[in-house]
């Protein structure tokens, strides 16, 4: 398959993707995307039909012609160095659709993919497969999944916990990896924001009920910080406490801390604890305060390996991201900070 005729794939299935988010089922695979997203939940109960359909919109505004070409410009040589390599990629399935960027930085790159997927999402990625091979034959022999231990690759890009990446690295360490782990995200408040940025900041916080690793699981607040606005602004958020799951870790985290006399901050479906760690669990957000802004970003700089973003007002601190834009990466905002597309373009 040549460069021109991927890319355009690509271009494709973006317009598809929109099409879907705006309520279109005028189509065979739209009707089947339709069923896939609507039952999911019956395979993992995480996967609401409201945050597939979050995930489905984020990747089709991805695939806008525009935002392909910036990516891309940014590797000048990619044809040059267009090749068949066979790239094992296993995906993590916290969130729906995770694996879609390898996925995408695979076959743009002329590589064939082979995916392992994770059982707890191992359906909406196969029907994008199918759909790209709708659109182009040539895809057939650049796709493949396999339930099996991956086989017969050049190259792997392996993303799970901090447990499995040890098995990761016995297993994959002679060849050409990526290999991430557990990252977490944090914001920074300066006791300024507006209601606008803080309803926002609900969604960095609830999004995929908090289970991505863009998700906020931490917040530093200035030292006497007023909680009234910000819960408050947080109000809309309340039904994540209807979903089951949800409420069955936040009722157990809350127990723990009132019966072990833990000092918290509750509003009835989310808790703030004051906690130094990074990784906060389930329906907990984690939170410090800081006399200068400089302790924030000295916490941040030391804990760089472990956080995947910051989210805080724009221009006052760098490489921060806008309230509300965690769960919205762009093309080149690479998971872990490595350049997945520089690492496959090298091989």
């Amino acid at each position: 398959m040549e460069f021109n005729q991927c890319k355009d794939s690509f271009i494709q299935l973006g317009e598809f993707l929109r099409s879907y988010s705006l309520g279109n089922l005028d189509s065979e695979f739209s009707v089947k995307l339709d069923n896939i997203v609507s039952n999911d939940h019956i395979l993992n109960a995480w996967f609401t039909k409201k945050n597939i359909k979050r995930a489905i919109s984020a990747i089709g505004d991805s695939l806008m012609p525009e935002k392909l070409e910036k990516w891309i410009d940014n590797y000048p040589d990619i044809e040059k160095y267009y090749s068949k390599k066979n790239i094992g990629v296993i995906t993590a399935g916290n969130i729906p659709l995770v694996g879609f960027h390898d996925f995408l930085t695979v076959l743009i790159s002329g590589n064939r993919f082979i995916g392992k997927l994770s059982t707890k999402d191992n359906r909406l990625l196969k029907f994008i497969a199918d759909y790209l091979i709708k659109l182009n034959t040539d895809f057939t022999s650049l796709i493949e999944f396999t339930g099996n231990k991956l086989e017969n690759f050049d190259a792997v890009i392996a993303t799970g916990s901090n447990n499995t990446s040890r098995y990761f690295e016995y297993y994959f360490g002679k060849y050409p990896h990526i290999i991430r782990k557990n990252r977490n995200s944090v914001a920074i408040l300066y006791g300024n924001e507006t209601d606008e940025e803080l309803k926002t900041l609900g969604d960095d916080i609830f999004s995929y009920f908090g289970l991505g690793c863009r998700n906020i699981s931490k917040i530093f607040f200035p030292k006497d910080y007023s909680f009234d606005s910000f819960f408050e602004n947080l109000q809309e958020f309340f039904p994540v406490y209807n979903h089951n799951k949800y409420a069955n870790n936040y009722d157990y985290n809350k127990s723990i801390y009132l019966m072990n006399q833990i000092q918290h901050f509750d509003n009835g479906f989310v808790i703030l604890k004051e906690d130094e760690g990074l990784s906060s669990p389930i329906g907990v957000v984690y939170f410090q305060y800081y006399d200068d802004i400089n302790n924030a970003k000295e916490y941040i700089h030391l804990n760089k390996d472990q956080i995947q973003c910051v989210v805080s007002k724009p221009n006052l601190i760098e490489n921060t991201i806008h309230f509300g834009k965690a769960q919205q990466p762009e093309l080149w905002d690479y998971a872990d900070n490595i350049d997945t597309m520089e690492f496959l373009l090298r091989l």
